[in-house]
Order: structure tokens, then sequence, then C-alpha cells
């Protein structure tokens, strides 16, 4: 039987990209034994009602930052190429035509995320488009995970089995990645503050040299006129 190439997909506004997004693709890409991780950043995400505050092109360069040197780790720019809303079916889809099987293509998500999947475009067709790899995330219980995904243990895998698994499955992978977010690292920006325990230090080198995320320098004050009025006519 031939070996197919395990390919992990990670997609996410990555605006920026930081430690939390990291330890989600080593823990999935050690669980599964993953050849590959794509990371995926979204051009206009279905479920943000504002757009990215990093532009496509300063989020791209941050992933190729937080992703040199990792073997298998590299940047996709496929739903930046693609109009409309950066739906995750749409994306399995087009991995698809690529060539890759279900069985090959492993969707990676941390479990807040995958609570809201009954949301996503095209569900439940969605799940049966690749294997979804769930990775444990600080402060949420998977107990509030199979009370909100409808049919969860039905769909659950081993990570052993996947390999015999006649149709995709949803893999649980446990692992203490830190408690970051994005919109904790902008709020760290635009203070100033330091970033070293929140992206790598590539990461936050990038965003100090082009000043991301800073707030906007409020427009000076005119100058007031501290001169008593003369009336005029005198």
């Amino acid at each position: 039987m031939t070996t197919r190439t395990r390919v992990g997909l990670l997609g996410g506004t990555f605006d920026p990209i930081h430690n939390g997004h990291l330890a989600a693709a080593r823990a999935a890409q050690d669980a599964l034994a993953l050849s590959q991780v794509r990371f995926i950043p979204s051009a206009r995400p279905p479920h943000r009602p504002d757009s990215p505050r990093a532009s496509e092109y300063h989020r791209i360069e941050m992933i190729r930052r937080a992703t040199a040197g990792v073997a298998g780790w590299e940047v996709s720019d496929l739903e930046l190429r693609r109009d409309g809303p950066s739906y995750s079916f749409d994306t399995l889809t087009a991995f698809h035509q690529e060539g890759l099987t279900p069985l090959q293509i492993f969707f990676i998500i941390g479990a807040d995320a995958f609570a809201e999947i009954t949301s996503w475009h095209r569900y439940p067709e969605v799940l049966s488009a690749s294997h979804f790899v769930v990775v444990t995330r600080p402060g949420f219980s998977l107990d509030t995970l199979f009370e909100r995904v409808p049919g969860l243990p039905g769909r659950l895998i081993a990570t052993a089995d996947v390999a015999a698994s006649a149709r995709p499955g949803i893999v649980l992978v446990e692992s203490r990645t830190p408690d970051v977010s994005s919109t904790e690292v902008r709020r760290r920006a635009a203070s100033g503050d330091s970033l070293a325990d929140l992206v790598p230090p590539e990461v936050a080198g990038y965003i100090e040299q082009h000043q991301l995320y800073r707030a906007p320098t409020p427009p000076s004050a005119a100058p007031q006129n501290d001169s008593p009025t003369v009336p005029s006519g005198s």
C-alpha cells in the first residue's frame, strides 16, 4: 500500500500569528506525524465583523518569520487569492482539487473555535471534507465541546486508528498550549509593551519595526489665542 503524505492545514486571521498558533501546530504534527503544516491566513473571516488590523502582506510576512527554519512548515496564500468570505469548506475543496484525498488532509483547530462549528458554512458537510484535529485550549473544557457539537462522540477516532479509518473523523489532541490571543498581542503592541512571551522574537521585531497595531497619534490641538478680544470699533 502506498504511503501518502499527511498535510495539516491551520487557518486563521493571524493578526498576528502568536505562540498559541505555533503550539497547536506542533501538537497536531507530533500527534499525527504530519509531514507538512500549511498556515493559511484568511482574507475575509466570516465570523469576524471587522477587517484584520494588519494588511495581508504584513500578516504573511509575520507567518513566514514565525515558521522559518521549521521543516515542513509553510504559508499558503490560497484564501487571500480567492474572492468572497474565507470559508473553510471552500479551502478544503481547493486542496482536494490539487489531488489530495480526505485521508491526507488534517484541519487543525483549537477546541474553542471548533465549538462554534455548527454555525460554519456548509455544516455538517464540512466535517466530511477532511479529518479535524481539535487541540485543547486553556480554560476550555472538553465537556463543553461535547455539549455544543451534536454527534461528536460518533465521529471521534484515536490517532492510532486514523490510517485505517474509512472516512474522515475528529481527533482530539490534548496539549498544554499557552493562553495567548491575537487580541492581547494587539493590545500590548498598541501600548508599546513587551511581546516576548506572546510571539516569537522575529515576529515581535517585525511588529516593532513596522509599528503595527500602534494606536493612531491624536492630532495636535489647535493653538490657542490667549490675547484678549478687542471690541470692534475701538
